[in-house]
C-alpha cells in the first residue's frame, strides 16, 4: 500500500512511522524542510512540499494531518482513481475547504473525517513505542506555559507532538 502523509508535526511523524512499521510505501508532504531529514529517517520513501507533487505515484491513501483547505483539494486531486483511493482527514488548520467534486464522484474517491484510531490501533502504536520502533519527537512545557505552546502551534514553531506538564 502506498499512503501519502500531509504535514509531518505532531500527529503526522507518528502517523508516517507507524504507516512504514505497517508495511506501507511512506510519502511525506511537508512544507518545513528542517524536518525531510527525519520523514526520511523514519521511513519515507519520498517527501516534497506538496502531495501535488506525487501525483505519478498512484497513492492508495492521503491522510491530511495539516487540512488547510487547499491541502484536501489537492489530496482529492493525487489520490489514485478508479476506486478505493480514500483521503482520511484529520488536521483542522482551516474549517472550511473547497473541493472539486469532479475526481470525489468520477473518482470514485473517498472522503472521510477521523478523530482518532480505535483501542486496538491505540494498542499497536503504544507496543511500538514501548519496543523502540517509534520515537515521536516530543517537545514538553510546563503548565504556565501552555498559552506559549499555543502560540508555537498557530506559528508553526512548536517541534514534534507538545505535551503540557500538569506536575513533576
Amino acid at each position: 500500500m502506498k499512503v501519502g502523509i500531509i504535514g509531518f508535526g505532531g500527529l503526522g511523524q507518528i502517523g508516517a512511522r507507524v504507516a512504514h512499521l505497517r508495511g506501507a510505501k511512506v510519502y511525506v508532504a511537508e512544507i518545513n524542510e528542517k524536518v525531510w531529514d527525519r520523514a526520511r529517517e523514519g521511513g519515507a520513501v519520498k517527501v516534497a512540499k506538496s502531495i501535488a507533487e506525487f501525483a505519478d505515484d498512484e497513492l492508495d491513501v492521503i491522510i491530511d494531518y495539516a487540512g488547510f483547505g487547499v491541502t484536501t483539494k489537492e489530496a482529492l486531486d493525487v489520490v489514485k482513481w478508479s476506486g478505493g483511493g480514500r483521503v482520511v482527514q484529520v488536521g483542522m488548520g482551516k474549517l472550511e475547504a473547497t473541493i472539486d467534486i469532479y475526481p470525489l464522484i468520477l473518482g470514485r474517491k473517498e472522503l472521510v473525517g477521523s478523530q482518532g484510531g480505535s483501542k486496538e490501533d491505540i494498542l499497536e502504536t503504544m507496543k511500538y513505542m514501548a519496543s523502540g520502533d517509534l520515537t515521536p519527537v516530543i517537545s514538553e512545557i510546563d503548565f504556565e506555559e501552555i498559552a506559549d505552546g499555543i502560540q508555537q502551534l498557530i506559528d508553526g514553531t512548536a517541534q514534534g507532538r507538545l505535551v503540557a506538564k500538569v506536575a513533576d
